[in-house]
């Protein structure tokens, strides 16, 4: 069996852990490795190390930054479907989706920073006898706390900008899937960083909480759940570190009268069904106009119906594996729950038996119709294929409704009406709304929530503004002039 540990200082190390925990195959229920966790002398180590590469690698100009991260960005090319399969292994997610929203989202993010790194600048303030400037500095070490849906991905979105801005990073993968993150620290180190400045440890929130009080860590990054960031963010005020949060959501698509039938019914299936629905942006919540509501249940149906749940591996597969039994047992008490509220299950709604189905958390999309807003299924995140659809007559009415939640992280509305579709998504609560599309989220496209749903913006050139801090400088051109 596969052993893993820790990466620090530029090595493959086991780590001071005693009880090594095992990363599963969802699909099979297959062990892949046996991992050790970091205890806090690794984590002491790992921010040493980071500390000092960090000082070599900010003296570096942005033009020596860039060539490294696109190095970075040629190895994870290169390596395209194996990091794939070994991310549809550790995920359960479906091969058909693995390569291109997985690896070819890292590699788009380490190309895009890699431009990014050779124009962060500052600005100059034009002030009569005198020379005023800014300058975007590093904060020097970061941590990036990741979450189990998108490892590489997510693993890469906190790596790139830190690396770009001159910073060195201490990392976590998710102790669900490690995997790909191990992979990806050693792609780092091979591309030419100086030694220690990417480091991953390996453990449960016990590590998070190492790196979120840690005094030699200036800023934390992390995708989670709501309360896993209050916890990092309770953790990083001590030291009064800067925080990055992307977190949950229960996002609203709304699908107004005149929207074409079938995008909209495609952006319903894409904000609900795909990775399984285990997306935070899922819009999980579908408000359709009353008026078209039968058409677009039939198709939606029928479409949902069509689907391949099953094995991950297959290219035909639509719908792989839930991570874990233990999840699937969560989405499924949610699916009972909301049959006892008296919500209609139209279609799914059932755990997958027989077969491979036996060795796996497999269940079908499910589709809720007759859900009021007040139900369990229409207020928590269930990280889930299970969609709730509303009826509305109403746009005040539907907007009301859509930000009447403690989330906001995404949004969506469908219509061919162009003043509608920017008044809407001017009034609702979040942090990307999508027209006429979902779940869409390139590297250029800042990403982060309001509300619950987060804090800060990764991706973008915004990311610059959350990976340095800004230095003011004040020359005086002339003779100090005192009163005394």
């Amino acid at each position: 069996m596969r052993e893993i540990g820790q990466f620090i200082d530029g090595t493959a190390v086991r780590g001071g852990g005693t009880t090594p925990f095992d990363t599963i195959d969802p699909a099979t229920g297959e062990t892949l490795a046996a991992v050790t966790p970091a205890i806090a002398a690794d984590v002491d180590r790992a921010v040493a190390a980071a500390a000092r590469a960090q000082q070599e690698w900010q003296a570096m100009d942005g033009a020596a930054r860039a060539e490294v991260l696109n190095r970075i960005a040629d190895a994870l090319s290169d390596r395209r479907m194996e990091l794939a399969e070994l991310e549809v292994a550790d995920t359960g997610k479906p091969i058909s989706e693995a390569p291109e929203a997985d690896i070819d989202s890292a590699v788009d993010c380490f190309r895009f920073f890699a431009g990014v790194a050779r124009s962060i600048r500052g600005e100059s303030i034009d002030l009569p006898g005198s020379l005023v400037y800014t300058r975007r500095e590093p904060w020097g070490v970061c941590a990036g706390i990741g979450a189990w849906n998108y490892p590489i991905q997510i693993a890469s979105w906190k790596a790139a900008p830190a690396l770009a801005c001159g910073n060195a990073m201490v990392f976590k993968p998710s102790e669900v899937t490690p995997l790909t993150a191990m992979e990806l620290a050693g792609i780092i180190h091979e591309a030419g960083v100086p030694k220690g400045l990417y480091n991953l440890v390996n453990g449960a929130g016990d590590v998070g909480a190492m790196l979120s009080t840690h005094p030699g860590i200036a800023k934390v990054s992390v995708t989670g759940s709501v309360a896993t960031g209050k916890r990092v963010m309770a953790g990083a005020a001590d030291t009064l570190k800067a925080v990055t949060m992307e977190l949950g959501g229960k996002s609203p698509l709304i699908v107004f009268a005149d929207a074409n039938l079938d995008d909209a019914v495609s952006a319903a299936m894409l904000a609900n069904f795909y990775t399984q629905g285990e997306i935070c942006t899922n819009g999980t919540r579908v408000f359709v106009h009353r008026s078209i509501r039968d058409a677009f249940l039939e198709q939606l149906v029928r479409r949902t119906e069509a689907m391949i749940v099953g094995d991950p591996k297959d290219p035909a597969t639509h719908v792989g594996a839930m991570i874990s039994a233990a999840h699937l047992d969560k989405v499924m008490d949610y699916v009972a729950k909301g049959k006892a509220a008296g919500a209609t299950v139209l279609t799914g709604g059932e755990r997958l038996t027989g077969g491979l189905f036996d060795r796996g958390a497999f269940m079908r999309p499910t589709i809720f119709a007759d859900v009021s807003d007040d139900m369990l299924i229409a207020r928590d995140e269930i990280f889930g294929p299970v969609m709730s659809v509303f009826d509305f007559d109403d746009e005040d009415e539907v907007v009301a409704r859509a930000n009447a939640t403690e989330f906001g992280l995404a949004a969506g509305l469908m219509t061919r009406d162009l003043s509608r579709a920017h008044r809407v998504a001017a009034a609702l609560q979040a942090g990307t709304v999508w027209v006429n599309t979902y779940n869409l989220t390139p590297i250029e496209m800042p990403f982060g929530g309001v509300k619950q749903s987060g804090l800060g913006r990764e991706n973008g050139h915004a990311a610059v503004d959350f990976y340095t801090r800004s230095k003011s400088v004040y020359v005086g051109l002339g003779p100090v002039e005192a009163p005394y």
